[in-house]
């Protein structure tokens, strides 16, 4: 499973109260659980800055991934993007693997 960070920024418009936004946010889910199966959520975040919200999830592939982005667009009325994320522990290993150490005069 590869882990996907998603940051969402509402459309002007998308919500009318606040109510409004938990019974979004269970339509968009629904839609989600339905469509998208094997999707692990990690963590949703409301967030300070130039995007609404920040969910961290797993998927099984970029293809579901994208889905999930979506779907929260389509149904969210919201503008989304997508980041693929590696586990600090797991990039230390990729890192690891590349064979000798590289002098600048052999950098492309």
């Amino acid at each position: 499973m590869q882990t996907f960070i998603m940051l969402t920024r509402l459309a002007p418009g998308a919500i009318q109260s606040p109510r409004a936004l938990e019974e979004l946010e269970g339509r968009v889910m629904k839609h989600i659980r339905d469509t998208c199966k094997g999707v692990e959520w990690l963590g949703s975040y409301a967030v300070l800055g130039p995007c609404d919200y920040l969910d961290i999830f797993k998927a099984p592939d970029l293809d579901t991934a994208s889905k999930v982005s979506t779907l929260v667009r389509t149904y969210g009325h919201a503008q989304t993007e997508i980041w693929a994320a590696t586990e600090w522990a797991h990039f230390k290993e990729v890192v690891r693997s590349i064979v000798g150490p590289m002098t600048v005069s052999q950098l492309p």
